[in-house]
């Protein structure tokens, strides 16, 4: 181990190696489902995952700049269901006595090559060693499909309907082909709803089916029909039900400290209504052998249509399957709701199949152009509240769009030295064109609303 190395371990070392502990170490940068994907198959082969993260310095000699901060980073692997541990500075060669520290026997990948800046794998110690295990690459994301995005400014990643695509019924392909696709598709949902163990029902998973106008606007009182998809058991006796609601783009540290705010807030709640008291635990460990928290968190994420109705360009872009997985590997969630409306009227809130939430919490985000206030039923009703400012606030996806633009010449060098088409003065022009329609969108909303 290198001194740098060496200098930058934590803690003491473990006395061991267990069988159980699991290392993953990666980039993981604007993290996406593709990195929670890697984590919930390792976290399936033990009892416990450490997850390493490259710092920016290590990242940029090897492979490029990166999109986000080792800090914004560590929050995201901090905040998923299926880690233990996340590790700072990790080093981007794995090594066997860096890894032996902390106690992990073995180091799981997936099942592709990780070079480092002369070409060597960054993995070749831990294979001598037989200490490497292998899982499958999440297909179709990326962090340089996603950049990929941004640059050439494409549209194709949309899904109309989440549910006719899981169904078979949309999608490119014959239809034995988007059937198959529909299927792989739910089993990853599935797969990503599970709990910490990874190998049981973890979060519940719904669909609000209602037109495009009561799902865009705020002009519909429309109450919907609700379709539960996957259950992991629902709210349990005494949790508040706490409703928050949003796109999710590009799922980062903003939206993270967001969701982990409102937790923190619950439990102050709880704390103060006596939830924590040792008679409170133990009646609920009595009734279900396992104590639990007290707010149940579901989240409402909005179509694609209905963000890119408000945001434009080519936003959002990620799409509604790849957003909600993001959110359902987020530990501090436990129900996903696909298709909510941007405004949660009284009809929506009344119909919600929890019942009327107990909270409904807002961040603060200027990222989409509002003409109107959609918070208004939830203000009447006395239950919202609003999540203030953090360290993390001003970290969207406009933001995480306006750091590649910025280094618009160092992302697309990263993208060709991947095999990356360079269509940039196309994709330029495109952004032009799309952003001007926006600003015009913009400018008769608000004159309609004058």
């Amino acid at each position: 181990m290198n001194p740098a190395t060496k200098e930058g371990l934590q803690g003491e070392a473990a006395p061991e190696l267990l069988e159980g502990r699991i290392w993953v170490d990666g980039c993981w940068d604007f993290f996406h489902h593709g990195h929670a994907g890697a984590m919930v198959q390792a976290r399936q082969l033990g009892d416990e995952l450490y997850v390493g993260v490259h710092s920016d310095e290590e990242i940029l000699a090897n492979k490029g700049p990166t999109v986000m901060s080792l800090g914004e980073r560590l929050a995201a692997s901090d905040a998923c269901r299926w880690v233990t541990k996340s590790v700072g500075h990790a080093p981007y060669v794995t090594e066997l006595d860096y890894i032996s520290h902390y106690g992990c026997k073995y180091v799981v990948h997936g099942d592709d090559i990780t070079s480092d800046s002369d070409g060597n794998d960054c993995y070749r110690f831990v294979k001598q060693a037989g200490r490497f295990k292998v899982v499958k690459r999440s297909p179709g994301i990326s962090t340089t499909d996603l950049v990929g995005r941004m640059l050439l400014c494409t549209k194709t990643h949309f899904i109309h309907s989440l549910q006719k695509t899981l169904a078979g019924l949309e999608g490119y392909g014959s239809p034995d082909e988007r059937k198959a696709q529909g299927q792989a598709m739910l089993e990853r949902l599935k797969l990503y709803a599970t709990d910490e163990t990874a190998k049981a029902p973890g979060a519940d998973v719904w669909f609000w089916n209602a037109s495009t106008q009561a799902k865009a606007e705020d002009t519909e009182e429309e109450r919907g029909t609700f379709e539960k998809m996957l259950t992991a058991g629902g709210p349990k006796p005494g949790q508040r039900i706490v409703y928050v609601d949003g796109g999710f783009d590009l799922f980062c540290s903003g939206h993270i400290e967001f969701l982990r705010k409102v937790a923190v807030e619950e439990e102050e709640l709880a704390r103060k209504a006596g939830w924590y008291s040792e008679e409170s635990k133990r009646r609920r460990t009595s009734d279900g052998g396992k104590d639990y928290g007290p707010a149940y968190v579901v989240v409402g994420i909005h179509d694609d249509e209905v963000i890119n109705q408000w945001k434009g360009v080519n936003y959002p872009i990620m799409n509604i399957y790849e957003r909600g997985l993001c959110v359902l590997q987020c530990k501090y969630i436990h129900a996903v709701l696909f298709g909510a409306p941007f405004t949660p009227t009284k009809a929506y809130l009344k119909s919600l199949p929890w019942g009327i939430p107990d909270a409904i919490y807002h961040g603060p985000t200027a990222f989409i152009p509002l003409t109107y206030d959609p918070y208004t039923a939830p203000k009447e009703m006395g239950i919202y509240r609003e999540i203030g400012k953090h360290a993390f606030s001003e970290v969207n996806a406009g933001e995480i769009v306006q750091r590649i633009m910025k280094s618009r010449d160092k992302y697309e060098a990263r993208q060709r030295a991947k095999g990356a088409k360079a269509e940039a003065e196309a994709a330029a022009r495109r952004r032009e064109i799309l952003e001007e329609e926006q600003r015009n969108r913009e400018s008769e909303r608000n004159g309609r609303s004058t």
